[in-house]
């Protein structure tokens, strides 16, 4: 079984570990409702993708939070 003969340096270990380090997320603007989203998605706030609308987000909601809701995507515009 192979041993390593030398001790290796905290600054070499570091240096083949720089690859490793965490990258922040490419956001874009959402062109519909202006929300941060990931580029090439549907947004989850308003169900747009490239100025269609792709799924009904207040399907899912009660008649109050729908009103409440569309009250919030106004009021941004």
């Amino acid at each position: 079984m192979a041993v390593p003969s030398r001790h290796h340096s905290r600054s070499r270990v570091n240096k083949r570990r720089s690859h490793m380090a965490l990258k922040l997320s490419n956001l874009i603007k959402c062109s519909h409702c202006g929300e941060r989203i990931l580029p090439h998605q549907v947004c989850p706030f308003c169900g747009y993708y490239k100025e269609k609308e792709v799924i009904d987000v207040f399907k899912g909601l009660t008649k109050k939070e729908r009103k409440k809701k569309q009250k919030e995507i106004e009021e941004e515009k």
